[in-house]
């Protein structure tokens, strides 16, 4: 793995019970990460020079110091050279390991891990699960600053007591990009993807166990968001005269009709809609979150809404069934279609994928399994999650019901009275 920053320096710090002396450190620094050590101990405050790195003439020794400090940035830097060449992994604490002559297989650290994981699982994992990854990195970074006052930590000093530390952490953690604290379920994302890391140094022989097989994941359900039939009509037959929203409009209740997820949508191809031996069209595709296949007959609906971007030029150029665009975008145009259409919901992309498994499918008699399959989940209890038993349909099926014992009753002549 190459460094996109290196450099060493060397800085001063005042010791705490004798204020007129210092200690000289050695800092590396490489890819945003950075690790200390002590060099020297002990020496007259004024005797060390912070711009030239250097002490000056009233250290003793000073010529033999200075060329001591040097010597260490240059043996550092060859360390560097030679990890760069071989294509080795490289981080501050590597490098300061290898300087102090600490063999790497003494005690792989945090950082170490979770890079080792980010080299091997780049081309395997989807950028958006390396992403969340990083998101859970950064979180690991700030509670050990904050809280355990370090830069990394070995692995075998991750414990039970480091979980439920770092979870306690995430509890009262204030993110600066919105408001809210995170949920259980957040959190508990987060801890499973320590977990599935752990579990990685766990085979490798890095650990000799998993902490975290003492520590419960455990998610609270959550009633996932849909629109009513009635939303999703006043969306449809809303008069929108502003070009983007009409175009976002169209994506969403797409997605309504087909079930797929805003980056199958996104990467959508002329050639995944094709014509069947049923004489209807259908998408041909595979979830980028699964890889798996999925095969959705096409609504009437969501066949115009093709037929509407098949001539449209940003589509034809890359290729899609629609013209690109981002998911921060969309979702932020979303929040304006909800203000023009007075629906008081949380209006996200993914709520479209809610209400297809809902208000479109399951309430209209579909059988769950098929739902599934179209959905291209890989268990049945995951597509148990949207399918909610609506107030609608149930007053419908206790109506029918009600239709069958009447003629039921009709036949026998038959009734039933209350004993006295």
């Amino acid at each position: 793995m190459t460094t996109t920053s290196f450099n060493v320096s060397f800085v001063s710090r005042i010791n705490k019970k004798n204020k007129e002396t210092a200690n000289i450190f050695c800092r590396i620094q490489a890819n945003g990460q950075r690790v200390e050590f002590c060099l020297v101990k002990s020496i007259p405050k004024d005797s060390w020079v912070s711009k030239k790195e250097s002490f000056n003439h009233t250290y003793k020794d000073f010529r033999k110091t200075n060329l001591f400090i040097a010597q260490v940035k240059s043996k550092i830097i060859d360390i560097h050279r030679r990890l760069t060449l071989e294509e080795k992994l490289i981080t501050p604490l590597i490098l300061k390991n290898h300087y102090l002559g600490k063999s790497e297989e003494k005690g792989k650290t945090l950082s170490f891990l979770i890079d080792y994981h980010y080299k091997t699982q780049n081309s395997v994992l989807s950028s958006g699960t390396l992403a969340h990854y990083k998101t859970t990195q950064r979180y690991l970074t700030e509670f050990l600053h904050q809280i355990k006052r370090v830069d990394n930590i070995l692995l075998k000093e991750i414990d039970y007591k480091f979980i439920t530390e770092f979870e306690a952490f995430l509890r009262t953690y204030q993110p600066t990009d919105h408001q809210r604290t995170m949920s259980h379920n957040v959190i508990m994302k987060h801890l499973t993807r320590i977990r599935k890391l752990l579990n990685l140094a766990s085979k490798l022989e890095w650990i000799d166990k998993n902490p975290f097989d003492r520590f419960p994941i455990t998610y609270t359900k959550v009633d996932r968001g849909y629109l009513t039939e009635l939303e999703l009509k006043t969306i449809i037959s809303k008069e929108i005269k502003i070009e983007r929203l009409c175009f976002i409009r169209d994506l969403f209740v797409f997605s309504c009709y087909t079930g797929l997820s805003f980056i199958d949508v996104n990467k959508l191809k002329p050639e995944n809609i094709s014509l069947d031996i049923d004489g209807e069209y259908w998408i041909n595709t595979k979830r980028q979150k699964t890889e798996i296949s999925i095969q959705i007959p096409l609504l009437p609906i969501a066949f115009d809404i093709i037929n509407k971007y098949k001539n449209h030029p940003k589509a034809i150029h890359h290729n899609l069934v629609f013209p690109p665009i981002s998911n921060q975008k969309l979702n932020s145009y979303l929040k304006e279609l909800a203000d023009i259409c007075s629906i008081n919901k949380n209006l996200t992309f993914h709520l479209a994928r809610h209400t297809f498994a809902t208000t479109v499918t399951l309430s209209n008699g579909v059988p769950i399994e098929t739902v599934s399959k179209i959905l291209g989940h890989t268990k049945l209890s995951t597509t148990m999650l949207y399918a909610r038993v609506l107030k609608q349909k149930i007053s419908s099926d206790m109506f029918d019901l009600r239709q069958k014992l009447k003629s039921k009753d009709s036949d026998s002549n038959s009734s039933y009275s209350v004993g006295s």
